[in-house]
C-alpha cells in the first residue's frame, strides 16, 4: 500500500521549520511569563544567595554625596572632597581617604590641606535597606605646610571631623524589588570585604 502524502513528508523541511519556530515561539512566550530572572540586577546571584557591589560602583556612589563639610568649636571650617575607596579584605574592613581642607579667620594662612584617611567596619540598616560605615576611625591625617604644636591640633581637628562626617556614611541602598523574588523577600545578612568589592549574604 502506497503512503499517504501526510505519512510519506514525514519530517520534510517545510514541517521542521515549523515546528522549529513554533518551539522557539513557545519558549519565548513561556520566558516572558515566568517570574523576573533570578539574576535580574547587577551584583545579584540568587543561585548562590550574594550579592556584590564592585569598589567603582561603590565609589561612583560614595563621590555623589561629596564635598562635605562641618564645622568644629565655632572656630574651624573642615571640607572633605575626593573621595577614594580602598577595601581591606583581610580585617573586613573600608577605608575612605579624602582630600581634607581645614579654615578659620584666626589661622595664617587662613586655610591648610592635606590628606585624611579613615578606616570602618561595616553595618546594615535593616530600616533604611542600605550599608554603612560602623564606627570610623582616622588612620592617618596629613597636612602640608605646617609642623610642631599648630600641626599636631589642627590633626585632632580634622581627624575627629572626619570620623563624625563620615560615622553611619553609607556606602549602598537597595531597593525593595531588588531584594524580592517572586513571593520571597531577601534579607541581608553577613557582609564580607573583598579585594575589590563588597560581598553580601541574602537569605
Amino acid at each position: 500500500m502506497r503512503p499517504t502524502p501526510e505519512r510519506a513528508c514525514g519530517a520534510c523541511p517545510s514541517e521542521r521549520t515549523s515546528i522549529s519556530r513554533r518551539g522557539l515561539i513557545g519558549g519565548l512566550v513561556g520566558a516572558a511569563l515566568m517570574p523576573a530572572p533570578l539574576a535580574a540586577f547587577a551584583g545579584f546571584n540568587f543561585f548562590t544567595s550574594e550579592y556584590t557591589a564592585s569598589r567603582a560602583e561603590l565609589e561612583a556612589q560614595i563621590a555623589k554625596r561629596f564635598p562635605i563639610q562641618q564645622r568644629y568649636a565655632e572656630i574651624f571650617d573642615v571640607l572633605l572632597r575626593d573621595p577614594r575607596l580602598t577595601l581591606d579584605a583581610r580585617n573586613n574592613r573600608a577605608a575612605i581617604s579624602a582630600i581634607v581642607v581645614i579654615g578659620s579667620p584666626l589661622m595664617q594662612p587662613s586655610a591648610v590641606g592635606g590628606i585624611v584617611s579613615v578606616s570602618s567596619a561595616l553595618k546594615y540598616d535593616v530600616a533604611a535597606l542600605t550599608l554603612r560605615l560602623d564606627q570610623p576611625r582616622a588612620d592617618r591625617i596629613e597636612l602640608q605646610g605646617l609642623g610642631g604644636q599648630d600641626a599636631a591640633r589642627l590633626q585632632q581637628v580634622g581627624g575627629l571631623v572626619a570620623q563624625e562626617l563620615l560615622r553611619d556614611y553609607p556606602l549602598h541602598t537597595f531597593k525593595k524589588q531588588e531584594l524580592t523574588v517572586g513571593r520571597k523577600t531577601y534579607e541581608i545578612g553577613a557582609i564580607t570585604v573583598l579585594d575589590d568589592g563588597i560581598k553580601v549574604e541574602l537569605k
